[in-house]
Order: structure tokens, then C-alpha cells, then sequence
């Protein structure tokens, strides 16, 4: 449970947001009595705005589950997560930090291949790892609708191929559950609610992802000017995308069904 807090507080989200969430979770089973969950947490807008909404989820829904924490700090010259360790203390919340030279590693293996697939894919590796070694049976992230229908185009234009971030899945060693309950959540709605209730945001300055223009950050700019002629293109998207955001669910449900 969480402790009593100090010089911080859990700030209670916007309804919209938590009524979006709760759909999230409900549609898609995410959250169990008794589940252990590592909440991924960049010190952006919106892995803050997931642990102000998990934290008061464990505060007052009728689910019993524990709640923890970690950053990946990759090393990457101007990236400081080091000020949430004092703040996820007075949340009360339990905290864990690693650090590895993410960037080093790419610089010396990778070879014309994206540096944000790679620094993906260990910090993933990470998370998993910390996650078994702390008895964590669910990993939480943080990506948001937005981010689903980007990554839906970017997929279909970029590499001819269907796909998107799945809500709900288990991990192919099938030890570690991975949620993402913002899906029905637009990044305006995590922006607003960071600024409004001064969430402690910590810049990411990643050289490698901010100094030229990016395929997504393309499809974000394209999304917003469709957006802005038709007002329904994310729920449309969503529509579009739900086969694919729920495609593993069903097999991981029936698995756990059988045992």
C-alpha cells in the first residue's frame, strides 16, 4: 500500500482521463487482485500522468495490487532522471534505478539501424529483467493513442505491413504480463493534466531521437492536419486498429484458461 506522503502527493487525474483508463483496463483485463506492477517511468508527461493514475487506482478501485517503479537512464548526454528518486520517496511509492550505457552500445554495434529501435529493445530487456528479480508479474507502459496510431502508420506506410502496440500480452518467456492503460488516451489529455496538476517532468534531450526530423514525428504532424479536417480520424484509427491491439490477447487468455 502506499505510505503517507511528504513534501509530495498523488494528484488526483481529470474523470475524462480515469473514465478512459477504466475502459482500458476493464476492456482488456489488465489489472488483477493481487498483481504486482512495475510502472516503466521515463519522467515524461506521460509515464508521470500513468503513476498519478495508478497510484490513485490502488488508493480507491476495489482491485488489490502493489505498485512499483523504475527508470532506465541510458546515459544519454542531457537526460537527468536522477531528481525522481527523491520524489517517488516521498510518494511512498517503491523505486528502482538502473543505468547503462545504451548509447555506448549502439554507437559500437549498430550499423545504419534506428538507435531508438535499439534503445527500445534494451530497455526492455532491462525492465524484464528488473521486474523478475523483484517479483513483478506485471510491467506497465505508458504509450498513449496517439502513439498507437502513429506507430499503425508508420507500419503500414514505412514497412507495408498491419500492425500496432498491443494493449494487453504476455512477454514470449510467458513470466511477465505487459499493459498499456492509456491506449484510449489522447497525448493532449497527459500534456493537460501534467501541467495543470505541475507534475515534476524531466526533459529527454536524446541526440539521436530530437536532432533531425523522424518518420514519426512526420506522421504526428500528418495526423494532426487530418485531425483538424475531420475530428474523428483517432477514433476511426481506433476502430481500425482494434483487431491488432487486442490480436495476442485472445491466444494469451485462452493459455491461461487451460492451466
Amino acid at each position: 500500500m502506499l505510505l503517507p506522503t511528504t513534501m509530495f502527493e498523488l494528484r488526483k487525474p481529470p474523470k475524462l482521463l480515469m473514465r478512459r483508463v477504466g475502459r482500458a483496463i476493464n476492456d482488456y483485463s489488465m489489472i488483477k487482485t493481487g498483481d504486482r506492477i512495475l510502472l516503466g517511468l521515463s519522467g515524461g508527461k506521460d509515464s508521470l500522468s500513468l503513476l498519478h493514475i495508478l497510484g490513485h487506482l490502488q488508493r480507491y478501485a476495489p482491485v488489490d495490487f502493489e505498485l512499483g517503479v523504475i527508470t532506465v537512464d541510458p546515459q544519454i548526454t542531457g537526460f537527468d532522471p536522477s531528481p525522481l528518486k527523491d520524489y517517488l520517496s516521498d510518494l511512498g511509492i517503491q523505486y528502482f534505478y538502473t543505468s547503462q550505457d545504451i548509447m555506448g552500445q549502439a554507437q559500437k554495434h549498430l550499423q545504419r539501424k534506428s538507435f531508438c529501435a535499439f534503445c527500445a529493445r534494451m530497455k526492455r530487456g532491462i525492465l524484464y529483467r528488473v521486474a523478475r528479480e523483484e517479483n513483478y508479474n506485471v510491467l506497465a507502459l505508458a504509450q498513449h493513442l496517439d502513439d498507437l496510431a502513429e506507430s499503425f502508420l508508420m507500419s503500414a506506410l514505412y514497412s507495408g505491413r498491419l500492425q500496432t502496440m498491443k494493449a494487453h500480452y504476455t512477454n514470449n518467456q510467458g513470466d511477465v504480463r505487459v499493459i498499456r492503460p492509456l491506449i484510449y488516451v489522447r497525448e493532449r489529455q497527459t500534456a493537460e493534466f501534467a501541467k495543470e496538476a505541475q507534475l515534476p517532468i524531466i526533459q529527454d534531450n536524446c541526440p539521436a531521437c530530437f536532432s533531425a526530423p523522424t518518420q514519426r514525428e512526420h506522421v504526428k504532424a500528418l495526423l494532426a492536419n487530418e485531425e483538424s479536417l475531420h475530428k474523428d480520424v483517432f477514433q476511426n484509427l481506433l476502430h481500425a486498429m482494434r483487431p491488432l491491439i487486442e490480436k495476442q490477447n485472445t491466444s494469451v487468455y485462452k493459455t491461461n484458461k487451460t492451466k
